[in-house]
């Protein structure tokens, strides 16, 4: 309604999980460009995960007792017993190539993306789930999603559904498909894929025929087929992300049905799921557990699945999609989240009400938006989203579709104004794109589109301010953003 005032609420900062997982407070804080996921750096860094129930029961999936250093076992492995833990044999072959740094999240921690930690997944190219047994919260998922997006690996594997080893009410199955469904970042099937609850036996999945694929031909072998003892498989839904894929398939079942290993993408990052941890045990472990050396099955190739896929995920391997990898290459991708606002107060950070689905104005798209001032008072509103350009694209376009109204009748001074901003780590502002103001005024969406090609490798904040004088409201409505590279 052009010239009606918004109705005044009692105004406080919504604290939002965005960007890099930070509690903001009005404006967005910011993050170091260090807390980008490096890709191709040498050593990759490789961070295992055990502080979500790992070791319970007779699970004991852990590189080494040595945590988070596995180093402090024995720095110089040269056997998978000189470190103890059940994917032991994964840690030492790694360490033993000289490429890999590897770290264990030791139970009691929590995952986070931005922080102080060393253990900060900001300092890692890939995280791995090995099987995981309690949930994570909602800050934790928050923290894996923006380190996928913003260029990680995640490495997800699961077992049979039922496999409860902690007696805690959750499974592997549940906590995984819990990560892809539940999150701040992208519920909206964000992988392609969603767990089966499914308890199968045995089989020997076996691989298909791609002999381009780095995982099923990486440089530490080719994967010709992988086991299941108890495990499940993945149900893939190419039509919520093409990037999808099937890499190794339960007998009888090929296509988007029965995918035991596949492999997709998320933003700038690499997502890879195997349905079952019996593959990586290596029969050596933690004494009191009952373990099963799947990683030497003569019947399977997983060692090699496992650490081709390892090497894909960390950028080490070549172009197999998932941003810049280590070939240089540029996946095309639309990288903010909650971009539309569909998700309500999400992803984003912003000052209370500004992202609603009032009535008194119209999405254009939806039913949620992005909706600045429009008060008639004196006011300042904020929304940001941190965001990595990746290095290897060379067009980075964002756009949004804004509607301003306004009460104002002046044709010459600008009382109110919206300011579009490209922000650093520090919170200096690198770029005002633009300024937009009463003067402005129009009725329905216009589409506005800005270069960011210049800021490729940096982690920024996009950042718009709108700022209202003290008596005629100006409202600036927001609707349908993206950031496009290719």
């Amino acid at each position: 309604m052009p010239g009606s005032p918004r109705s005044r609420r009692k105004r406080k900062v919504t604290t939002v999980l965005a960007g890099f997982g930070l509690l903001v407070t009005g404006a967005a804080l910011q993050v170091s460009a260090t807390a980008t996921p490096a890709h191709a750096a040498t050593p990759h860094r490789i961070l295992f995960d055990n502080a979500h129930a790992e070791t319970a029961g007779n699970a004991d999936w852990i590189i080494s007792t040595s945590q988070p250093d596995p180093l402090g076992e024995d720095s110089s492995p040269s056997a998978e017993t000189d470190w103890t833990g059940a994917i032991s044999s994964w840690g030492v072959a790694l360490q033993k190539t000289g490429d890999y740094s590897l770290k264990t999240l030791p139970s009691g921690s929590s995952l986070t993306y931005g922080g102080s930690a060393t253990t900060d997944l900001a300092n890692f190219d890939t995280l791995v789930l090995p099987e995981p047994n309690t949930l994570f919260t909602t800050a934790e998922k928050t923290a894996i999603m923006n380190f996928v997006k913003n260029g990680g690996g995640l490495f997800m594997i699961s077992d049979h559904t039922g496999a409860d080893r902690n007696n805690d009410g959750e499974d592997a199955v549940e906590i995984l498909n819990d990560l892809m469904t539940d999150n701040s970042v992208d519920s909206t099937d964000p992988f392609g894929f969603s767990v089966d609850s499914l308890s199968i036996s045995s089989d020997y999945p076996s691989a298909i025929g791609d002999s381009s694929d780095p995982v099923l031909h990486g440089s530490f072998g080719t994967v010709t087929k992988s086991l299941i003892a108890s495990g499940t498989t993945a149900t893939l839904k190419p039509a919520d992300n093409s990037s999808v894929k099937g890499l190794l398939y339960r007998t009888g079942y090929s296509g988007n049905t029965g995918a035991f290993f596949a492999t997709s993408t998320f933003g700038s990052g690499r997502v890879a799921f195997w349905g079952d941890s019996s593959p990586i045990d290596d029969d050596t472990g933690q004494s009191g557990n009952t373990l099963y050396d799947g990683w030497n099955d003569s019947g399977a190739t997983n060692a090699a699945l496992a650490l081709n896929a390892t090497e894909w995920l960390s950028g080490a391997s070549g172009d197999g999609g998932g941003g810049d990898g280590g070939s240089g290459s540029c996946t095309s991708a639309q990288l903010l989240g909650n971009n539309g606002f569909e998700s309500g107060a999400t992803t984003w950070s912003a000052t209370s009400g500004v992202i609603t689905n009032s009535s008194s104005q119209s999405a254009r798209t939806g039913s949620y938006y992005a909706w600045l001032d429009g008060y008639g008072t004196a006011t300042t509103d904020t929304l940001s989203q941190s965001v990595t350009v990746p290095s290897a694209c060379t067009s980075a376009t964002l756009s949004f579709h804004l509607h301003i109204d306004t009460a104002e009748t002046t044709t010459s001074t600008a009382y109110d104004t919206l300011k579009v901003q490209v922000l650093n780590s520090s919170g200096t502002v690198l770029s005002t794109l633009a300024t937009y103001s009463n003067l402005n005024a129009a009725a329905g969406y216009t589409k506005r589109s800005f270069s960011l090609a210049s800021y490729a490798g940096q982690t920024v904040t996009l950042k718009f301010t709108g700022t209202e004088g003290s008596t005629l409201q100006t409202s600036f409505v927001i609707d349908d953003t993206a950031l496009d590279v290719a």
